[in-house]
């Protein structure tokens, strides 16, 4: 990657994180949510209860926006300006920081109004969990979790494969994580077909989630937490999870708030007990302020490092890639060039 192609990418970034910040989600035409609606069409046609037929779902539904992103990539190689302004307008549409510090600032007004009818339907734009029969705390809890966890999928994820890949990586990355959440879930349907789906989510996820975890231990103070409370609760606790990576969120949040998560979730139709992570109280409408700024802090922090990637990082992989590879080439050519081995005279 050239000195220009890497500093367009990281501006783009940059900007796109600004128009999320500034704007929060396009509230109409969505193009994820037009992907969502194409890939639900593709869903139709190719079902199968089986996990071959899921792959394939999944490759095809990746794969289009990867190669749209690849073509486009390729076509503003050369046109820095361009560049910016597609990696500026990708990061924008995959990013969903603004809304997600929204809903949590909503449902914390609407608990500590007392208005649980209101905070129930609410809860819905942040998870799938059932909230007929959830209190205060319930609701509390489903939102730390979920911020915990989308600070990761919607804010983290997106700029750590914008700055590994550019447009490709966001593309790819976002439509991966749709598919989990339209086919990844555990149900009669997907039991099997969503496994692919689910998968390359959690590989996708490996690395940002810990990054997540580690820069919301770092950024603890930001929101009167502990820091060393924090680091001692996301290693003992970040592994009990069921998920790969929702723990190291979690956990690490748990810690920084210091409140305790985890426990019985009731979804439509399933329930689930989950181990508890973190020692202290039951969370309460007025740690949702708080989580909502601390995720708003680990998304500048991320923000931060993958600005700075393509223009470190990225390099120095990219010259020690070339180093390590010119070496065997120059061996080859070395011995293509001796006398009677390989040479073919």
């Amino acid at each position: 990657m050239g000195r220009r192609t890497a500093a367009a990418n990281a501006v783009g970034l940059v900007a796109g994180y600004a128009l999320d910040s500034l704007l929060g989600d396009p509230r109409r035409g969505h193009p994820v949510a037009g992907f969502g609606r194409a890939a639900g069409i593709l869903e139709r046609r190719v079902y199968r209860a089986d996990r071959r037929a899921g792959a394939v779902f999944t490759a095809v539904a990746v794969g289009a926006p990867v190669l749209l992103g690849v073509a486009v990539d390729r076509a503003t190689r050369r046109h820095p300006v361009a560049r910016v302004l597609v990696v500026a307008v990708g990061t924008w549409t995959v990013l969903g920081g603004r809304t997600l510090r929204h809903e949590a600032t909503v449902m914390g007004n609407a608990l500590r109004a007392g208005d649980l009818p209101a905070a129930r339907h609410r809860l819905g734009h942040l998870c799938g969990r059932d909230p007929s029969r959830l209190d205060e705390g319930e609701l509390a809890r489903a939102t730390v979790e979920s911020v915990a966890e989308n600070t990761s999928d919607a804010v983290v994820a997106p700029l750590v494969w914008g700055a590994l890949a550019g447009l490709p990586g966001l593309l790819g990355y976002r439509a991966a994580n749709t598919l989990d959440a339209m086919v990844g879930h555990r149900s009669p349907r997907y039991a099997r077909f969503g496994t692919p789906a689910a998968r390359l989510d959690d590989l996708l996820n490996l690395l940002p989630a810990r990054l997540t975890g580690l820069l919301t231990v770092a950024a603890a103070p930001s929101v009167h937490g502990d820091r060393e409370r924090a680091w001692q609760v996301w290693r003992r606790d970040r592994h009990d999870h069921p998920s790969p990576n929702a723990g190291q969120c979690e956990a690490a949040m748990a810690g920084a708030l210091g409140v305790r998560l985890g426990g019985r979730n009731v979804y439509f139709g399933r329930s689930e007990v989950r181990p508890f992570l973190g020692d202290g109280p039951r969370p309460e409408a007025r740690h949702l302020k708080r989580a909502a700024r601390l995720s708003g802090r680990v998304g500048l922090a991320a923000l931060a490092l993958a600005a700075l990637w393509p223009l470190t990082g990225g390099r120095l992989v990219a010259a020690t890639g070339r180093s390590l590879l010119r070496q065997p080439v120059r061996r080859l050519t070395a011995r293509l060039g001796t006398p009677g081995r390989g040479s073919g005279r």
